[in-house]
């Protein structure tokens, strides 16, 4: 199949935008923002997207946008199609087994606060769809995630009970229109509000990402949600994400559910550029047609020519990469066929392509570095984390085990450190050498 570059073949690119003709035009002239050196991880090159990623109608939307814009195309390429999958509905899906995959996108845009452009990349897509729907636009696209509560009280169905007569009425008509586009300006907030007793929040975007029917389990809240369309694009910085995004939430599935890209300003533009002279038309006109078509092309199916390339790619996708980067990108094959079948409704046809599965492993390429490039190699065990940094840190002298307690203070347990060396043992990080003391032989650990 088709070739997707990544970084190192397509070359040194630390502004994270695709190397075509059109892609953040004046660059040079302009100069770009530098990312400070508390945002470098363990990658050290800023991903680049592949021009596949811009096939069809999302590139044409992209190009348009790009120039008069100083927000990421990235951003603009996942804010469209997190949106465009939202305003469909539940028209077009993809079936794996009896599981049925709506084009529903949970996606955070990681960069900077204020200097990478996260919140303009979505008003020019906002502008082109309100065109098209302008009830969804207006009415389904909120803010404000802080409960489970909340998010099914805003897709919540019909409500009834009985009067004083005893008969059967309606206490509450619910929602008719069951989509739910977040925008959430500050995912940090809700990531902190998970860690408290008894917030389901977390609980209940894992059951809109994988279905349609929500509901907790907790008497005092009667109210449920069928045919739910929810979908999620978020905005946080590296340093949040690193330090609210807990363990409990990257061993649920949470973290998995989302795409994670990193973003930035591609271009300074100080007078604004020139959106309000393009000629919008054929792009609302397009994407009227696109709707349309999603709304009633119902299941999207392989074609030979991409079915052959996805069963070469299905292995390396399902294999598990470990510690937190690992936790995080755990949902590849999924993931990769939302995309893909985005790109193909996006393109009028019922059935995936070879080059809309390209364009789709493309993204999640950008996606997956992302990833890598935020977490390192990070285990998502915090104790285990602190002992890493120690040991990058000290070199080729180690740590003996006293050594490594005294880190902490000694508010962490012999059984709670032992898990942790355990755990970066296991997964090949660290080696221990035994020293002849004379008496009872002492453990200095090493990064591996």
């Amino acid at each position: 199949m088709g070739s997707v570059r990544n970084s190192a073949e397509v070359g040194e690119d630390r502004n994270g935008h695709v190397e075509a003709g059109f892609a953040d035009e004046g660059r040079e002239k302009a100069g770009s923002s530098k990312t400070s050196d508390a945002f470098v991880s363990g990658l050290k090159s800023w991903p680049v997207l592949a021009e596949e990623a811009l096939h069809g109608l999302p590139g044409e939307v992209v190009k348009a946008v790009v120039p008069h814009t100083e927000a990421d195309s990235v951003a603009l390429l996942v804010s469209l199609l997190a949106s465009f999958g939202n305003a469909l509905g539940q028209g077009a899906y993809f079936k794996v087994g009896p599981t049925l995959h709506h084009l529903k996108l949970f996606v955070a845009l990681v960069g900077e606060t204020s200097k990478a452009r996260k919140g303009t990349s979505w008003d020019p897509i906002k502008e082109l769809l309100c065109e098209v729907d302008p009830a969804w636009a207006e009415e389904q696209v909120v803010s404000g995630l802080s409960s489970g509560e909340g998010v099914i009280h805003a897709v919540r169905d019909p409500l009834y009970g009985k009067n004083k007569r005893g008969e059967e009425v309606m206490l509450d008509e619910g929602e008719p229109d069951k989509r739910l586009m977040v925008i959430e300006g500050e995912l940090a907030g809700p990531l902190k509000m998970m860690g408290r007793d008894g917030n389901t929040l977390s609980v209940i975007l894992r059951q809109a990402w994988d279905g349609d029917r929500l509901r907790t389990l907790t008497k005092n809240s009667p109210t449920k949600a069928t045919g739910a369309h929810v979908s999620t694009i978020g905005h946080i910085t590296q340093q949040e994400l690193l330090r609210y995004l807990n363990e409990t939430e990257q061993a649920n599935g949470f973290a998995n559910r989302f795409l994670w890209l990193l973003v930035k300003r591609s271009k300074l533009l100080p007078l604004g550029g020139k959106w309000h002279e393009v000629d919008k038309a054929p792009l609302v006109e397009g994407l009227r047609l696109a709707l349309e078509f999603g709304r009633g092309v119902g299941e999207i199916t392989w074609s030979d020519s991409a079915e052959g390339a996805w069963c070469e790619v299905y292995g390396p996708l399902s294999e598990g990469k470990p510690g937190l980067f690992g936790a995080v990108v755990g949902r590849a094959e999924a993931q990769v066929v939302r995309l893909a079948s985005l790109y193909a409704v996006m393109n009028k046809s019922s059935r995936i392509e070879h080059e809309h599965l390209l364009a789709a492993l493309a993204l999640w390429s950008y996606a997956e570095e992302s990833a890598r490039y935020v977490f390192g190699d990070a285990t998502g065990d915090a104790v285990a984390d602190v002992i890493m940094e120690a040991l990058r840190g000290i070199g080729a002298v180690g740590l003996t085990r006293t050594e490594i307690r005294d880190l902490f203070k000694r508010h962490k347990s012999a059984q709670r450190i032992d898990q942790a060396l355990g755990l970066l043992l296991k997964a090949g990080r660290v080696h221990y050498e035994l020293e002849d003391t004379g008496g009872r032989p002492i453990q200095r650990w090493f990064l591996q």
